[in-house]
């Protein structure tokens, strides 16, 4: 095999495993990583510090040279840092001790917009309709799938792990 047919088949797996990631994700990871590096204003290295990964398993998720994520609290991490940044540019003054939150316990205090319309109250004031300010299993998994692929894959697992399953159905439903 020459060294052009080599980098072509890299180039290909490259393509099918970003392809991958937007079936599961949503997007590629590598414009998710790069959307929370340039609105936090960080490196690969420290936003992979802060969700939980090494700096090196990043890169490749970032490059396409792997697929999945497979650790829950990473993508839940990465969700509350998407959420915050949904709502404008963090300022620098906020930056670090918002990373520590979310690197420290996996979340960065109340949620900046609530799912019920309501406006978020000011930090460190729980929501009235909501008393648990940390993102549940249900949360990490509604921002990585839509709730038709939830459902479909709790029907999948649904007789050997039914635990995982009723997670997935809540997920899918959007309740707590």
């Amino acid at each position: 095999m020459d060294d052009r047919s080599a980098a072509e088949q890299v180039a290909q797996e490259i393509s099918r495993n970003r392809d991958r990631q937007r079936a599961i994700y949503g997007e590629s990871l590598d414009e998710r990583i790069r959307r929370l590096t340039t609105g936090l204003g960080i490196t690969q290295a420290r936003l992979a510090a802060t969700v939980g990964l090494s700096p090196a398993m990043l890169s490749q998720l970032a490059g396409g040279r792997r697929v999945k994520i497979g650790d829950p609290a990473v993508l839940g991490r990465m969700a509350v840092l998407d959420r915050r940044l949904a709502h404008g540019p963090v300022p620098d003054a906020e930056r670090d001790p918002l990373l520590a939150r979310v690197r420290d316990t996996g979340t960065a205090g109340p949620p900046a917009a609530c799912r019920c319309g309501d406006p978020a109250p000011g930090p460190g004031v729980p929501h009235p309709r909501r008393a648990a300010a940390e993102p549940t299993a249900e949360d990490a998994l509604r921002g990585v799938s839509a709730p038709a692929r939830l459902v479909a894959a709790a029907a999948e697992l649904s007789p050997s792990f039914p635990e995982i399953a009723e997670v997935l159905r809540r997920a899918a439903g959007g309740r707590r």
